[in-house]
């Protein structure tokens, strides 16, 4: 039995209870995600040729679902405690799959809109009729699974001309007593000329439970707009996600996307960019830190469907112990769309013999007149290095973790906010000396 059976049926019992907590546009496409669904199946070990997610083990435990959006009695602000050094930002919440505008949070000023989609459907439902699933794909099962259980999500809304002048941060909690799967959904939409950056942190409180994290964002980039996204996971061994992300850009648009993995259990992370503009620019990035059993899973595809643009992506990892690394990422140019400029990177530090990592980067090029290119490594530490360290009186643990911070580097300097930036050697620093560990107490493990 395929694990999607157990939700779909979940979603047959108790569908008047989901649509009565759920706004119209997200019920329409609940209907439509019903009819992607019949006959679906999620990719099994083994059916790729690389060491892909066996998604339908993720998806196979009986994990609950809050259908019947029960809150709970607390405040994330008072729980939770950012030590993010001069980062100013407007910080909002979800608890599990649950938005809360904490009234202790600083909010968004300038024009700019953040509330959940039922608001949203109150306030603004043209908007979410004309964005809310149209980009992220059905044909995917887990997109589909995710629209057909989502009642609720967050809404980033930044007008024309506006600027968010503070980052937008988003802490995502995740706090179960027993197995359970939370599903969130996000919209991003800047229209022309608008700017914003955008900070989301994933953190497991509880460290003893199963828990299932899935979540779809899209975002919807204007012409001449801005936007970086910034997405920073520390969850515990026993939490599983699967993340998609979403992006259609117009002319003129720079778009940023980071995603940064310093502890976890098994994560799936899947970008799929769409540049329909001429002279947008795309960067996509991704830093990943795993060890133990831990096992990251990086799919990417980048779509340029008009000339004269240029986009560059360059994903690092590196694994110790009897960690799993897996990256598949394809640049398509269209027919028709000369001069566009697009590399694509992915370099790997396997810092024990046991670690694995699985690689495959592709590309497809449909028209003269362009500068792209591939490519990716796999390697180990360098022993000359090491013994030139030693030599000067560096022991082999600091010379290995300076080794491998400084391999990190070049991802890192790619953040354009400068405290995330500095924040971020910190965290990478703590992580290679086995000192940081995941949201066991938010307010501690964010020191």
């Amino acid at each position: 039995m395929s694990a999607l059976t157990q939700y779909i049926e979940l979603h047959d019992q108790h569908l008047a209870t989901i649509e009565a907590h759920a706004p119209a546009a997200l019920n329409t496409l609940r209907r439509q995600a019903r009819q992607a669904l019949e006959g679906a199946v999620l990719p099994r070990k083994g059916q790729e040729d690389y060491e892909a997610t066996d998604l339908n083990a993720v998806f196979a435990p009986d994990y609950g679902v809050n259908i019947g959006r029960l809150d709970f009695d607390i405040d994330p602000a008072a729980a939770f405690h950012c030590d993010v050094p001069n980062m100013s930002t407007c910080m909002y919440y979800t608890y599990n799959d649950i938005f809360h505008p904490s009234t202790t949070a600083r909010k968004v000023e300038g024009g700019v809109v953040v509330e959940s989609l039922a608001q949203a459907a109150l306030n603004h439902p043209e908007l979410l009729h004309k964005c809310y699933g149209r980009l992220a794909s059905l044909a995917d099962p887990t997109v589909a699974l995710n629209t057909l259980l989502a009642q609720d999500g967050i809404l980033v809304y930044v007008p024309a001309g506006c600027t968010a002048e503070k980052t937008i941060q988003l802490v995502n909690l995740l706090n179960y007593t027993r197995p359970m799967m939370v599903v969130r959904r996000v919209l991003v939409v800047l229209e022309e000329n608008a700017h914003a950056r955008m900070l989301v942190c994933d953190h497991t409180q509880s460290t003893e439970v199963e828990c299932l994290s899935s979540q779809v964002i899209e975002v919807f980039a204007g012409e001449n707009s801005t936007f970086d996204y910034y997405d920073l996971e520390e969850s515990g061994p026993l939490t599983r996600r699967v993340s998609s992300i979403y992006v259609r850009q117009q002319a003129g648009s720079n778009v940023l996307i980071d995603g940064i993995t310093l502890t976890n259990g098994v994560t799936r992370n899947d970008y799929c960019v769409t540049v329909e503009g001429e002279h947008a620019e795309t960067q996509l990035l991704g830093m990943t830190i795993a060890s133990g059993t831990q096992h990251v899973d990086t799919h990417t595809h980048l779509d340029h469907r008009a000339p004269r643009c240029h986009s560059n992506e360059m994903f690092k990892y590196v694994l110790t112990d009897q960690a799993v690394g897996a990256f598949a990422g394809k640049i398509l140019v269209q027919p028709g769309c000369p001069r566009v400029e697009a590399y694509q990177g992915n370099r790997n530090l396997c810092a024990s013999d046991t670690a694995r990592m699985y690689t495959k980067p592709q590309l497809e090029i449909y028209t003269d007149d362009v500068k792209c290119s591939h490519g990716t490594t796999i390697g180990q530490l360098d022993d000359e290095a090491l013994f030139y360290m030693r030599a000067r009186g560096i022991s082999l643990d600091e010379a290995r973790n300076l080794l491998m911070q400084a391999f990190m580097a070049d991802v890192i300097d790619a953040v354009r906010l400068d405290t995330l930036r500095d924040r971020l050697r910190y965290l990478v620093e703590k992580r290679f000396n086995g000192t940081l560990a995941n949201c066991g107490a938010c307010a501690a493990a964010c020191k």
